[in-house]
């Protein structure tokens, strides 16, 4: 069976499972189901343009990604009180 481009479901069992016409999003560059786009750290769902990107996954913008890759340093990103491990 084929697979969808942005999860290991299988086509017929997504189908089954929503209506894919009204659940696809575009974002980096291909199509997402809308539950299938999440923060690649906390994996909160996201939203179509409403996310940050690095090395082509999702990042919520704060605060994973100001976390993450912003600027470090006190008073730098407004993310110095998030800090993953």
């Amino acid at each position: 069976l084929p697979k969808s481009t942005c999860c290991a479901r299988s086509v017929p069992q997504l189908t089954q499972l929503l209506s894919v016409a009204a659940e696809k999003v575009t974002s980096l560059g291909k199509d997402w189901h809308r539950p299938c786009l999440r923060c690649e750290k906390c994996n909160k769902t996201l939203t179509s343009g409403g996310h940050a990107e690095h090395d082509g996954k999702p990042y919520c913008n704060h605060p994973c990604y100001a976390a993450l890759f912003g600027p470090k340093g006190f008073g730098r990103g407004g993310a110095e009180s998030h800090t993953f491990k």
